[in-house]
């Protein structure tokens, strides 16, 4: 970024404070952003990153304070004169409309409601043309539905370059991608930046935040408590500055593996239209162990997370519960068989918004003493559970009726995990456990996890992170179109390995 283009201030936010009833999310916030820079906001879970990028949205009005876009203050809690301004937004939850199409989701809502005319040819060659200039390739006519997590971003900011972005704010980016789509959207970031956008990059993963970013903003609690450049700052300092202290990795333990908790024998399930069911998979999941799997979104692993929470059944093979073989398999009878689940999708499947934290806590335990009694649900019992989660997995919230939805992610994971872990489960299907965590709650999950297995826990540990793989697994295996490599022993692999199996390629070769 040349001298000129770092005095050009774009955006400014000056002491900007939010509060929520009695919780504080923002404190006298400030910083600025000039034109082709790339700002790195860091700063723990729950530290005010999403809520002061809504404030810049205009989704939310700042309490105390004033934002400033190109020299003219701007509207508060109005999106539409953000967009006008040139301020696009990518969500860590997509914001597609899954049944239509990669145009449609484009240009939806850019024509006044009384147009004659939608405009889609000219759309369609400008839509070629920003797809071209940026590396952002997807197929128009392609329904959403049908595409990957990672074609699902690029429409995403797609969206915002039609709009005519000049700053772009992107919301934990790459917490669904996997390495190579991370580096498809560094590559176009890289070239946006070349013309003069300007991006503001929420993100917990430190590697990614030294190879992108020209400046890192640090919120602790709500308030800036360090700015610098990125050149200057290693991660261990950036990690520090988010969390106030040190973070130690989990000591690695030697596995002392037991009996078969979970046995898969050849096992086929359907597909789900281009998203490929499992075929001919053998598996077992042995007492004491984590087992990891690794592979590219969509090639099957959501299939058996389903097959093993009992939300779909094998079309062939056989499916064996510590040693005996179920007549009923469904979400009950996993449940009672003490398989427990931290569901990739939290806001989807692992909560209800609207719920508060203690009906939440409870919702896989509702019907089982003491969570209900005759019938009736027992709201003390889930009151004090749900007191126990906050207080043992540290969830920053008001209290447990808190409606959930306003909680951040990170701290909804952690009462997702905590609702896992106090009971005890035999079996933990961990389905992205760590996906949009801080340092701090990645390292804690972690430790979780582990102790779960030294407790005698079978762990399934599915990521698309290969760093987390490689590091929580004591057995890894690769999915690749429903099929499944061999397990593969920690440390025997390469993180290049593990990736050619997960391109399909060692399944060629081994055949």
């Amino acid at each position: 970024m040349s001298d000129a283009a770092k005095a050009e201030i774009v955006l400014r936010l000056e002491h900007i404070t939010k509060r929520f009833g009695p919780v504080t999310a923002n404190e006298d916030v400030s910083f600025a952003v000039a034109s082709g820079e790339v700002v790195a906001l860091l700063g723990e879970n729950g530290a005010g990153k999403t809520t002061l990028m809504n404030i810049l949205f205009g989704l939310y009005s700042a309490d105390e304070g004033e934002v400033e876009l190109f020299g003219h203050p701007l509207p508060p809690g109005n999106p539409r004169a953000a967009l006008d301004a040139g301020v696009g937004m990518v969500h860590q939850h997509f914001t597609l409309a899954e049944n239509l199409s990669v145009l449609d989701n484009i240009v939806l809502g850019t024509r006044p409601i009384w147009s004659l005319s939608l405009g889609l040819r000219a759309a369609r060659a400008r839509v070629m043309t920003l797809m071209t200039d940026y590396g952002l390739h997807v197929d128009p006519d392609a329904q959403v539905a049908t595409l990957s997590v990672g074609q699902r971003q690029r429409v995403e900011i797609l969206k915002a370059l039609y709009r005519d972005a000049r700053i772009l704010i992107l919301d934990e980016p790459t917490a669904v991608l996997t390495p190579q789509e991370a580096e498809d959207l560094f590559a176009t970031l890289r070239i946006a930046v070349a013309r003069g956008l300007s991006v503001i990059f929420i993100s917990h993963k430190l590697h990614e935040v030294a190879a992108i970013s020209d400046r890192v903003v640090v919120l602790r609690h709500g308030r800036v408590v360090a700015q610098a450049g990125t050149a200057d700052t290693s991660r261990a300092d950036m990690a520090r500055l988010m969390i106030g202290g040190d973070i130690a990795a989990p000591a690695l333990r030697p596995s002392a593996p037991g009996r078969a908790l979970v046995d898969l024998v050849g096992v086929s399930t359907p597909g789900i239209g281009a998203i490929p069911g499992l075929r001919d998979v053998t598996l077992s999941l042995p007492a004491g162990q984590v087992t990891g799997l690794a592979g590219v979104s969509g090639n099957g692993q959501g299939a058996l997370a389903d097959l093993l929470a009992g939300l779909i059944r094998p079309t062939s093979g056989t499916l064996a519960i510590d040693g005996t073989t179920p007549t009923d398999w469904s979400p009950r009878t996993a449940i009672a068989a003490g398989i427990a689940r931290i569901p990739e999708d939290r806001h989807g499947t692992g909560t209800v918004g609207d719920f508060d934290l203690a009906e939440n806590a409870m919702l896989e335990r509702y019907a089982a003493p003491p969570m209900s009694k005759h019938g009736w649900l027992n709201r003390k019992a889930a009151l004090g559970f749900a007191d126990r989660i906050i207080a043992a997995y540290d969830v920053r919230c008001p209290g447990p009726t808190t409606p959930i939805r306003l909680l951040s992610g990170g701290n909804m994971q952690k009462l997702i995990l905590g609702r896992v872990m106090e009971v005890a489960p035999s079996v933990i299907l961990a389905n992205q456990p760590v996906r949009g965590l801080d340092i701090g709650a990645l390292t804690y999950v972690h430790e979780q996890l582990l102790a779960a297995r030294d407790r005698g826990a079978a762990v399934l540990l599915i990521s698309e992170d290969l760093d987390e793989v490689i590091a929580l697994s004591d057995v890894i295996h690769v999915m690749s179109e429903g099929r499944l490599s061999p397990g593969f022993d920690r440390g025997t692999k390469t993180a290049v390995e593990l990736g050619e199996w997960m391109t399909g390629a060692g399944f060629a070769d081994a055949a």
